[in-house]
């Protein structure tokens, strides 16, 4: 079997506070470097009911309630954070070697939540990431250059658009 080197996760949370923000969903596709696709993980984190009324409100909420009813719905089925925890280190241990390499589009905030949350995953992983949002401030401002990437605010679909535009950007280079 081929080792995945890179580890695309989103999160979707309640806010974007580590501190008294919580994970409500998590999805990863393990890629090989030239980003081909190995495997995905999906799960939903059991918050609690209060805490999702507390902090998912304001414009963000409100431009995005299809998404936030959607998150909110999909609680009852959730698992605690130490299962998900488990259950995606399960899933490195059979795709990946040693060096797990975290990739996504700003990335460093997700990972600000896993650091917090999910202490053992923070530890598998490498200090280096591929931050999509990067590539897309040089095109941007450098190339003039901008990639539309759908902002669905699920977790699955926004890594598949990540992986998507880090493709697009890509295709200039090579």
């Amino acid at each position: 079997m081929k080792r995945a080197k890179l580890l695309w996760i989103d999160l979707e949370m309640t806010g974007l506070d580590p501190i008294k923000d919580r994970i409500l969903e998590i999805a990863a596709i393990a890629t090989d470097m030239e980003l081909n696709e190995i495997a995905r993980f999906e799960a939903v984190v059991k918050v609690s009911e209060s805490l999702m009324k507390e902090r998912m409100i304001g414009d963000f909420w409100d431009k995005n309630h299809a998404s936030r009813d959607a998150l909110i719905a999909q609680n009852k089925t959730g698992q605690p954070i130490k299962e998900v925890e488990k259950s995606l280190l399960d899933f490195l241990g059979q795709y990946f070697g040693e060096e797990i390499y975290l990739a996504g589009n700003s990335i460093h905030q997700d990972r600000k939540f896993i650091e917090r949350e999910m202490p053992e995953l923070n530890q598998k992983l490498h200090y280096r990431m591929l931050d999509v949002s990067a590539w897309k401030i040089y095109f941007e401002n450098a190339l003039n250059k901008k990639y539309i990437k759908p902002e669905n605010h699920r977790a699955l679909s926004d890594i598949e658009g990540s992986i998507g535009e880090l493709k697009w950007y890509l295709t200039f280079i090579k």
